[in-house]
């Protein structure tokens, strides 16, 4: 099965064409998409009332990929709230039991820093990951390109399947080590996740002047590179059973309608999403 969303629900704004309340999002976008990225949990460990709340606005089917906290993956550059990684860890699995316990939990996703390194150290610390999240189902996904090297890459692969890591297969503009290449190795043979980034490769290296936020997913993909993409997934479908598919190309709203686009190629409709707004024209 191919279940494609996109991360987060709060910035698409063509899915929202009747003036939506924030608060009301989430169950209109779960009309038009089976599965979501939780980006907010990524910012802050959320408190358990959103997990339920969420989880209330969207069908019985509805599948979260709940992003792991910064401090677990080494975004945050300064100190962890927490008194030690043990506390911060536990809060964060805390924080999951409403996704658990509505079976709407599809994976964590660890994404890693574009400094994080393939080391020793590094590598230790991805078991201390995995150890601490037991049997949660969790997505490994780097940004650094030495994980994917010639030296390293089959190391790579191998590790991460003996140690359960879900592959995050990333899209994403070539731009030196702080990228990866496309590599079409499911590590799990139930679940595999995709990650369309797009290809902009000047606001993926951080421009000396303007917002970088706001440019890094500038791009939307034309209809030739998501072809290209039905070919890819031929590919991995041979190897895992369920394939996760999340756009994030959204600076300039354009994950949505890519994620559309590429539905209509592959002929997919979803059964039991929530009913739509019904267009006031």
């Amino acid at each position: 099965m191919i279940y494609i969303g996109l991360a987060g629900w709060g910035d698409h704004d063509s899915l929202y064409k009747n003036g939506t309340a924030p608060k009301n999002k989430l169950r209109e976008y779960a009309g038009h998409f089976p599965i979501v990225e939780v980006d907010a949990s990524f910012y802050a460990i959320q408190p358990e009332r959103n997990a339920v709340k969420w989880i209330e606005d969207t069908p019985n089917t509805f599948q979260f990929i709940v992003k792991a906290y910064q401090g677990m993956t080494g975004h945050e550059r300064g100190s962890i709230p927490y008194q030690s990684k043990e506390e911060m860890f536990q809060a964060f699995i805390q924080s999951l039991i409403p996704y658990q316990q509505s079976e709407k939990l599809a994976m964590v996703l660890f994404q890693f820093s574009p400094w994080f390194r393939c080391t020793k150290e590094n590598v230790n610390y991805l078991r201390f990951c995995k150890q601490k999240m037991g049997d949660i189902p969790v997505a490994l996904e780097f940004r650094h390109q030495s994980w994917f090297t010639p030296q390293f890459k089959e190391g790579t692969l191998t590790f991460m399947k003996e140690e359960g890591w879900i592959h995050s297969i990333c899209d994403e503009p070539q731009a030196g080590d702080g990228s990866i290449p496309i590599v079409l190795t499911a590590s799990q043979s139930d679940k595999t996740l995709i990650r369309f980034h797009g290809r902009n490769v000047y606001g993926w290296k951080r421009p000396n002047q303007g917002d970088w936020r706001e440019v890094r997913y500038l791009y939307r993909y034309n209809k030739e590179e998501l072809l290209d993409w039905i070919e890819k997934l031929q590919v991995l479908k041979k190897q895992s059973k369920d394939i996760y598919i999340i756009f994030n190309n959204n600076s300039g709203g354009d994950a949505a309608d890519n994620a559309k686009q590429f539905m209509e190629l592959l002929g997919i409709e979803y059964e039991g999403l929530a009913p739509r707004q019904l267009d006031l024209f």
